[in-house]
C-alpha cells in the first residue's frame, strides 16, 4: 500500500511538471490567433499549458519537433527547434568541446525570443549529471543550470 501511495505521487508530479495538456478550445482565443498568424502553415498542434499563464504548442515543420510559447494575452515568448548536434554553428561545436568536453551531447535547440534574440539550449549529460546550457550563435555561454529531474530541461 505504501508503495502504490508513493508511485501515485511520483506519477502526479511528473505529470503536472510536463504541463497539463489542453484541447485546442481550452486555449485562450488571444493565443490561438497569435499562433496562428505566426505559424499559418502548421497542423497537429498539441496545446498544454506550461503555467497559469503561460501556454505551449507543439509541432512539427519540414520534420523538425518545435514548441512555441505565449502568454494568455497572445504575447509570443519563446520558440524551440530541435536541431542535430552537427548543424550546430562551429562557434557553439567549438565551445562545447572546449567547456563541456567530458558532457554527452542529449539534445540541442534552437531557441528565438523577441527580447533575447537567439541562443542554442544544449541538454548535457556526464553520468548521472544532467545539465542545460545556454550558447549564442557566436560561442559565449549565457548561462548553466543543473536540469530538472523531468526532461532534464529547466527553463
Amino acid at each position: 500500500m505504501k508503495t502504490t501511495l508513493i508511485n501515485l505521487v511520483l506519477l502526479l508530479a511528473v505529470s503536472s511538471a510536463s504541463g497539463q495538456a489542453l484541447k485546442e478550445s481550452e486555449v485562450p482565443m488571444a493565443v490561438r490567433q497569435a499562433f496562428a498568424k505566426q505559424f499559418s502553415a502548421v497542423n497537429g498542434v498539441k496545446w498544454s499549458k506550461e503555467s497559469d499563464t503561460e501556454y505551449e504548442a507543439e509541432f512539427k515543420t519540414a520534420g523538425a519537433e518545435q514548441s512555441a510559447n505565449f502568454d494568455s494575452a497572445g504575447k509570443w515568448l519563446i520558440t524551440e527547434t530541435e536541431v542535430p548536434a552537427k548543424s550546430l554553428p562551429a562557434a557553439v561545436q567549438a565551445t562545447l568541446k572546449k567547456d563541456f568536453e567530458k558532457y554527452k551531447l542529449e539534445e540541442a535547440e534552437k531557441a528565438e525570443t523577441p527580447d533575447r534574440g537567439t541562443f542554442y539550449e544544449i541538454e548535457l549529460e556526464q553520468g548521472e549529471k544532467s545539465m542545460v546550457v545556454q550558447i549564442t550563435p557566436a560561442g559565449k555561454v549565457l548561462k548553466t543550470e543543473e536540469a530538472k529531474e523531468e526532461g532534464k530541461k529547466k527553463d
